[in-house]
């Protein structure tokens, strides 16, 4: 028995036998090296665990849940460890252990003509776009974190990222799952197919489920053709009511190209010029608002589309200046901008966010009537609000007044919650877009959740897990 085992609130009989599963390398339970897997991004939520295994095939992890189902040990599963809400973070009763699907990493099967990928859970995302470049195809999703985040994490949370516009969100992107369930037993349902109609889409289960209902161990992901031709530009906007002219402009002009269709505000991106290295202003003068905006195809494309698209909407008052990338480097560069407000704003310090989504055409009133019902309630608070404006997702942000102490403001922050979380349920709106529930949002999605759905999430969970294993605390 280590030492590690003798404090331990597990049954010691239980732990060596889920350490004999994945033999000497596949587990962790030294308190230095679990420390990682204890702690989530952003620096939330710390929980305590004695053990995290690391399985490398499906059977493994099969394994593992049988040996927790009967002695009713808690599962948290975990992925890149990238998300934003606390979910694959166990809580501090020490009653749970951490199953991570690092090493269950591999392309399973790669099919060109049918313009599918298979991959296992642990894959890199960034690794899974690579796959598929070398093929001439592309997999779409694309977020801040695909260097280090993994597809099955992206699939719990059904991930967005800054071409949802055109491809659609994580549960868009999947044909087929493998999935362990609470039980041990292994559904297999990766199945390539466009067309199926036979029953129930038992997939969309557990996409989205956050790892409560089991643990996905592979998926069957739809490719695309190649982009040949990007057309990317940044400008500034004049107001609000004309970004979303703006990208309906955009749309039409472009055949419905638009890849990606971006809202950067002053604010933030200041930020990300004090905090980053290497970032440029791309414009001569500053504006309170931009857009970064891509086009993209298959095909050659004429460039004068994206010319004649930012002429027409700067002759029209949309637009009062733009650049448009002429080179990869020039692209990269504007896109290292995007990508970089979310490191910039958490280096910044204490802020309170929220990853809402409203209709499209709400954008405007939303920001307009939060920021100056959270300004009338805590005057100096700073707005500091970007996002994927053109499918509704805004990841709308308020810093800490620049004289007050972090722990003093967070005091505020249950309120901050209430009026911004109000605002976007009279809207229509939902309070988490893409990045999950977990446990940051849990008691805001209870409240605002309604009854029903409740009622029909809790059967599921009921029916599927019903010794409540599967990664308590998160959801329900």
């Amino acid at each position: 028995m280590s030492p590690d085992d003798s404090r331990s609130l597990l049954p010691v009989e239980a732990l060596e036998q889920l350490k004999n599963v994945v033999g000497h390398k596949g587990f962790i339970s030294n308190e230095a090296d679990l420390a990682p897997y204890l702690l989530d991004w952003r620096g939330q939520f710390r929980g305590i665990s004695p053990l995290a295994l690391r399985p490398d095939t499906t059977q493994q992890i099969a394994d593992i849940v049988c040996i927790c189902n009967e002695y009713n040990i808690k599962i948290v599963p975990q992925g890149g460890n990238t998300g934003m809400n606390g979910a694959a973070t166990p809580d501090d009763s020490g009653s749970s252990i951490i199953v991570s699907t690092a090493r269950l990493n591999k392309i399973r099967h790669l099919d060109p003509l049918n313009y599918t990928i298979a991959v296992e859970a642990g894959c890199v995302l960034q690794n899974i776009q690579k796959e598929a470049a070398q093929i001439d195809r592309l997999f779409p999703l694309s977020l801040g974190a695909e260097g280090s985040c993994q597809i099955g994490g992206n699939l719990a949370t059904n991930a967005g990222g800054v071409n949802v516009l055109r491809y659609g969100n994580m549960r868009d992107l999947v044909l087929g799952l493998e999935t362990v369930l609470p039980n041990g037993e292994i559904w297999s349902g990766l199945k390539g197919l466009r067309k199926d109609n036979t029953g129930y889409d038992l997939k969309h289960l557990f996409i989205g489920s956050e790892g409560t209902l089991g643990i996905i161990t592979a998926a069957t992901l739809k490719l695309f053709p190649k982009p040949k031709h990007f057309d990317t530009c940044f400008a500034a906007v004049v107001g609000l009511q004309e970004i979303i002219e703006l990208l309906d402009r955009a749309r039409h002009r472009s055949g419905d190209g638009v890849s990606s269709f971006e809202l950067i505000t002053r604010p933030p991106l200041e930020l990300a010029f004090q905090h980053g290295k290497n970032l440029a202003d791309p414009l001569a003068e500053p504006s309170e608002l931009y857009a970064l905006i891509e086009f993209s195809s298959s095909a050659e494309v004429n460039e004068e589309i994206m010319e004649g698209f930012l002429e027409s909407a700067l002759t029209d008052g949309l637009v009062s200046d733009a650049v448009i990338a002429k080179s990869e480097t020039q692209r990269q560069a504007l896109w290292r901008l995007r990508e970089f407000l979310p490191e910039a704003e958490k280096i910044e310090g204490a802020s309170v966010k929220h990853d809402i989504s409203v209709p499209v055409s709400s954008i405007p009133e939303f920001v307009e009537t939060a920021i100056l019902a959270v300004n009338q309630y805590l005057p100096g608070i700073r707005p500091i609000y970007f996002g994927h404006v053109g499918d509704g997702n805004l990841h709308f942000n308020f810093a800490k007044p620049k004289t007050m102490k972090d722990k003093s403001f967070f005091l505020h922050k249950d309120k901050i919650n209430e009026i911004v979380l109000d605002i976007v349920a009279s809207l229509g709106g939902s309070l988490s877009a893409e990045h999950g529930i977990g446990q940051l949002k849990r008691d805001s999605f209870l409240h605002y959740t309604p009854s029903i759905d409740l009622y029909l999430m809790r059967q599921l969970k009921n029916t599927l897990d019903p010794n409540k294993i599967m990664n308590p605390g998160k959801l329900l």
